[in-house]
């Protein structure tokens, strides 16, 4: 099997002041060409450091990729690094790279000085794809069998996720037209509302049954629930076959928690549900603060059925604009199941909507006598009632933030589905 080396190249990463996002893509889209990712490394601002760490990648993977270090500063020196690791001798500027360094500066009224356009001088043993979105050029160096006793490719890629993203689908086409793919089929299943322990006791037996081609992943995410992947590799006119058949053994076990068969999110399923359908949602937010709706407006074309949301923090704002009574929130706590349903019903009555969503909980050190720290109340309204829910985390603010809208999501999804039935 081909193997590759993802490395990121930046103190910047190494002290934590970004994250890194880059070797998830990358490691990704060479998994789904049947890739394995060996290690993913990361490389100090140095020039020893980097061609140490780069040998020794290329001695024990055919493939590298590396992101980083590519800027036109002075404390960016990947570029000489690559050059001395692949025994250039000299510099080249490339053309088609220095048209995209003009054409972006100039777009942006920025008068192009010398150090510009060097970023598209290039070693001259390497080869170039231009990078259309930035001013450093994607470099491809090849090394024959003698270096590391076997051919290896490194890629040098931008360090910016925009970039490098953007750069993914050539490296890629030029990894399959220089290396051998195994043929790799995936099939996935999204769930959500059951923990990844849970689940996996769940089909346990089915997963101890499965043929040894086939493997299971387990991907949990806090926002989108877990995410089951069942992989073949070295696939042949059989595996699609088999692969249905135990998916729909899977399928049978785990269908109250499926939400999709696709690499999707809970904002994703609602909007094909809704899509073309002419029925509407709407939210009522107090402890996620605008989440629901964020996540919502991430989905292409929401606004085809998404009307809008209310952040009623304020108890007075649940009240004056929701419709709430006081009473209610004296008497059963602003955190419970009677004021999310008001809170629901209220938004829903405002904005004409066919459906809606709310949620009151406490996101962090807060709580009353009802309900502590990290519980939260959601309600979903539609034509045939609404429903409610309580749920509580035990993580910090952000992820209790996120955890809670997604559980909102999450219901949303079952009413309008329950309703589709």
């Amino acid at each position: 099997m081909t193997t590759a080396s993802i490395c990121t190249i930046g103190d910047e990463i190494l002290i934590g002041q970004i994250v890194d996002t880059n070797s998830s893509n990358i490691s990704r889209e060479l998994g789904a060409l049947g890739i394995k990712t060996t290690r993913m490394v990361s490389i100090s601002d140095s020039r020893d450091d980097i061609i140490d760490s780069l040998t020794e990648e290329l001695e024990n993977n055919d493939i590298v990729i590396c992101t980083g270090g590519l800027g036109p500063t002075k404390d960016d020196i990947t570029k000489d690094a690559l050059a001395e690791l692949s025994g250039s001798f000299s510099y080249v500027r490339h053309d088609g790279q220095l048209e995209v360094v003009k054409r972006i500066l100039s777009s942006r009224g920025i008068d192009i000085l010398d150090i510009n356009m060097a970023q598209a001088d290039v070693p001259d043993k390497c080869e170039v794809i231009v990078n259309q979105r930035g001013t450093a050029p994607i470099m491809v160096f090849r090394f024959p069998e003698k270096q590391f006793r076997h051919e290896a490719v490194l890629y040098s890629l931008p360090g910016v996720p925009y970039e490098a993203i953007a750069a993914l689908p050539a490296i890629m086409d030029d990894i399959k037209a220089h290396f051998p793919i195994a043929s790799i089929i995936h099939r996935t299943l999204m769930t959500y509302g059951i923990a990844e322990s849970a689940l996996a006791k769940l089909i346990e037996p089915w997963e101890d049954a499965l043929p040894e081609s086939m493997h299971l992943a387990y991907l949990p995410n806090q926002i989108t629930g877990v995410r089951l992947r069942l992989s073949v590799y070295g696939a042949d006119e059989n595996s699609d076959a088999a692969l249905d058949e135990q998916l729909a053994k899977l399928k049978e076990i785990v269908g109250q928690y499926i939400y999709s068969e696709c690499d999707d999110t809970l904002q994703g399923a609602i909007g094909r549900m809704l899509r073309g359908s002419g029925k509407t949602i709407c939210a009522a937010e107090s402890c996620t603060g605008g989440e629901i709706a964020h996540l919502i407006t991430t989905v292409p074309g929401a606004s085809e059925y998404f009307l809008g949301s209310v952040t009623s923090y304020a108890p007075e704002i649940k009240t004056k604009l929701l419709g709430v009574s006081p009473e209610t929130i004296s008497n059963e706590g602003i955190v419970s199941s009677v004021v999310a349903c008001g809170m629901a019903e209220g938004v829903r009555k405002l904005m004409g909507s066919t459906y809606s969503v709310a949620t009151t909980g406490w996101a962090d050190s807060y709580g009353d006598e009802h309900e502590p720290a990290g519980t939260v109340w959601v309600a979903a309204s539609g034509p045939n009632g609404t429903r409610s829910a309580r749920f509580q985390y035990r993580n910090d603010r952000l992820r209790n933030i996120e955890r809670f809208a997604a559980s909102a999501l999450n219901l949303l999804r079952e009413v309008i589905l329950d309703d589709m039935k």
